[in-house]
């Protein structure tokens, strides 16, 4: 399942083959290589500079989770648009 705002991906859910499933997201530049070095749950995607991945299971942090998805849209949203946005 995909997540887009005017055409740009926000977020990515995907797996289930090893019964583990994942999220991918936009992240600022600088925030990529801190989730890398946190290690599980989070990981670096191996494609895009901006976007980090987690794994979603019964630890995860829902609440987290929906304050990096909001950042993700503000990333890849135009600025009129995540200007709107009410951050947590």
């Amino acid at each position: 399942m995909r997540w887009r705002v005017r055409g740009n991906t926000v977020a990515h859910v995907f797996g289930g083959e090893d019964q583990r499933f994942r999220i991918v997201f936009r992240a600022e530049p600088e925030e990529v290589a801190a989730f890398e070095h946190l290690g599980e749950p989070y990981f670096r995607a191996g494609w895009g500079s901006d976007v980090v991945g987690m794994l979603l299971d019964e630890r995860t942090d829902w609440s987290e989770l929906a304050e990096l998805l909001t950042d993700s849209y503000c990333v890849q949203a135009p600025a009129r648009l995540a200007a709107s946005v009410v951050r947590p």
